[in-house]
């Protein structure tokens, strides 16, 4: 069939492809919207990345493109043939020099990069954080399949939500008491593996008040699809007056306390409970457990069943 008999109103079906656009929302591209100088600087390099890489790509697609069209068989302008061409400096100068060069400018970006994001000492927030305010520390806890925020100067702890100042540096230490875990607030942070018996860094600053989404990105299990954290940057002084506020939490968190917490729990409601009076060195009790062989076992029918009662037993 030509094209002048293919019906007009049948060519806009190749179209309805773009209608399933539709469902994406505009909210979840988390990645492109930074708010805070580690992920902004992740998506400089992600986007510089991909321009570098479209300046190998663009001029090979269209010379393959050329080529196939000056050298086809039937060209009514034939390309001249040389049997007996052997080398030439130019293509020399462009197959080699070109990825030489190419490979130095990435080079150079990605060692810049990597100290600009380093987990341990990232040196884009040096020139970001309030002058002269100590960051804020932070230990954080994955269990099978919650999280606990513990804030050891303040002697509080939250589960499933983390609460920081905006324009403050937050150090983190990281670790688990049973598999490995990640670390992922998309717009505030890269990924960083938790392990157990090990301790982690990471470190970031919101540049911008709001509420961003934290979640594990490593499978751990039958609750791992619920392991996720409300992660909220708010003012100084609204900061402080919710320290205060947990501070008087009548909930409190020995390492007795953790190992009931730390059994495993499907936190399908995204429960969050405050704890004060945290036990001091609560942390590294924790890593001390792992590495002796402290396991906190999880029943079959909760991860083969979400209907069972062993699931509903161990859910919030």
């Amino acid at each position: 069939m030509s094209r002048e008999k293919f019906p007009g109103a049948l060519r806009y079906l190749a179209l309805m492809p773009l209608l399933f656009l539709g469902g994406c929302s505009t909210q979840h591209f988390w990645l492109f919207n930074p708010k805070g100088p580690i992920s902004e600087t992740e998506l400089h390099y992600l986007i510089l990345d991909v321009a570098v890489m479209l300046v190998i790509i663009i001029p090979t697609t269209l010379m393959v493109i050329w080529f196939l069209w000056r050298y086809r068989k039937n060209a009514k302008t034939q390309a001249a043939y040389d049997p007996n061409w052997t080398h030439s400096n130019i293509l020399e100068v462009i197959v080699w020099g070109v990825p030489v060069v190419i490979v130095a400018i990435l080079g150079y970006y990605s060692y810049v990069g990597i100290h600009e994001v380093n987990p341990y000492n990232p040196t884009i927030l040096a020139s970001k954080a309030q002058s002269g305010a100590d960051p804020l520390e932070i230990d954080v806890v994955t269990t099978d399949w919650q999280w606990l925020f513990i804030y050891p100067k303040q002697h509080i702890a939250v589960s499933n939500e983390l609460v920081i100042p905006t324009h403050t540096k937050v150090d983190f230490r990281l670790t688990s008491t049973s598999v490995t875990n990640n670390f992922f607030i998309p717009q505030l942070v890269g990924q960083i593996y938790i392990m157990p018996g090990m301790r982690t860094k990471q470190s970031l600053l919101a540049e911008h008040a709001g509420e961003y989404h934290g979640f594990s990105a490593s499978l751990s299990g039958g609750g791992f699809a619920w392991m996720n954290f409300k992660t909220k940057a708010v003012s100084q002084s609204d900061f402080d007056t919710w320290v205060a506020k947990v501070q008087q939490s009548d909930t409190h968190m020995s390492y007795a306390d953790f190992e009931k917490f730390a059994r495993p729990t499907v936190n399908i409601g995204g429960k969050t409970t405050y704890f004060s009076n945290v036990e001091p060195g609560l942390f590294t009790q924790v890593i001390k457990a792992a590495k002796a062989g402290k396991v906190y076992p999880t029943p079959n029918a909760l991860t083969e069943n979400m209907q069972s009662e062993e699931f509903l037993k161990h859910s919030n």
